[in-house]
C-alpha cells in the first residue's frame, strides 16, 4: 500500500488492520464449520484479550514515531521474525535434545496428544506475548500472520497449520481493537480501498487453505519465513532510497 499505491504509512496500517481482521473472521467460519479442528479456543482467547488491551497503546506509539523510523522498525522486527521461523523448522526431535542439554523446561507444554498443558506460568507466558503482539500490531498494523503465526508457534508449541487456525481468531479480535483505537484517534480509512484488499484477502484465504494442505510443516515455515525477509529487504531498499 505504502509503495505501490502511494498511501500514507499511518493510513496504510489502519486499512491493513480492517482488511486481515475481517478476512480472519471469514476463515475462523469457515474453519469452525468446516471442523477441521485446528482452533485452540482457549489459546487463542487467552492471546486474543491480552492483545486488544495491547493494540491501543501500539496506535498512540505509532503516532510519535516518524514514518522512514517506523517503517524501519517493522522491517528489523519482520528480519527477527523470519530467522526464528526458520531455525524453528528444522527437527523438533533436534531441537527438544538442544533443550534437555541446556536443562531448560519451556514454560508451555504439550501432551502426547498435542493439548497445551496450561499452567499458571504457561498462562502468564501467553499473556505477556499476546500484550506486546497486540502493541506490535496496533504500531505497524499488522494483525494478522506476520506477528501473530510466529508468536504462537515459537512460545506456546502449536504446529504451523493450528496455529494458522488459532491466529484467525486472534487476528480478528486484536484488529477489531486496533482499529476502534485508529478512528478513535481521529484517523480514517478509505472506504474504497479497503474493500478491494478485503476482496484480495478473501480470494487468497480461499487458495491458502488448497496450497497449506499439500505441503508439510517444515517447508510451510521455511516458505513463510522468506516470504518475511522478501519483504523486510524490500521495505529497508524503498526507505533508505527515498
Amino acid at each position: 500500500m505504502v509503495y505501490g499505491l502511494s498511501i500514507a504509512p499511518r493510513e496504510a496500517f489502519g486499512i491493513s488492520l480492517v482488511a486481515v481482521g475481517v478476512t480472519a473472521l471469514i476463515g475462523l467460519i469457515h474453519r469452525i464449520r468446516a471442523g477441521v479442528g485446528e482452533i485452540e479456543l482457549r489459546t487463542g482467547a487467552l492471546f486474543a484479550v491480552a492483545g486488544m488491551i495491547g493494540a491501543p497503546a501500539g496506535i498512540l506509539l505509532a503516532s510519535k514515531i516518524p514514518e522512514n523510523v517506523l517503517l524501519i522498525l517493522f522491517a528489523v522486527l519482520m528480519l527477527s521474525i523470519a530467522w526464528k521461523m526458520w531455525k524453528e523448522s528444522y527437527d523438533p526431535v533436534e531441537y527438544n535434545q538442544k533443550s534437555d542439554q541446556a536443562q531448560e523446561r519451556p514454560a508451555c507444554e504439550r501432551t502426547e496428544s498435542g493439548e497445551l498443558k496450561l499452567t499458571s506460568r504457561c498462562a502468564a507466558l501467553l499473556s505477556l506475548v499476546g500484550l506486546v503482539t497486540g502493541v506490535l500490531s496496533g504500531m505497524f498494523g499488522v494483525g494478522g500472520g506476520i506477528v501473530i503465526v510466529p508468536a504462537l508457534i515459537l512460545f506456546s508449541g502449536m504446529s504451523i497449520n493450528r496455529a494458522i487456525g488459532t491466529s484467525l481468531l486472534v487476528i480478528a479480535l486484536i484488529s477489531m481493537s486496533g482499529v476502534f483505537s485508529h478512528f478513535i484517534a481521529g484517523q480514517g480509512v478509505s472506504i474504497e480501498t479497503t474493500g478491494l484488499f478485503v476482496f484480495g484477502g478473501i480470494l487468497g484465504l480461499l487458495f491458502s487453505n488448497i496450497v497449506s494442505r499439500r505441503i508439510s510443516g517444515s517447508v510451510f515455515q521455511k516458505v513463510f519465513a522468506i516470504g518475511i525477509i522478501a519483504v523486510a529487504i524490500f521495505i529497508v531498499s524503498k526507505t533508505l532510497t527515498s
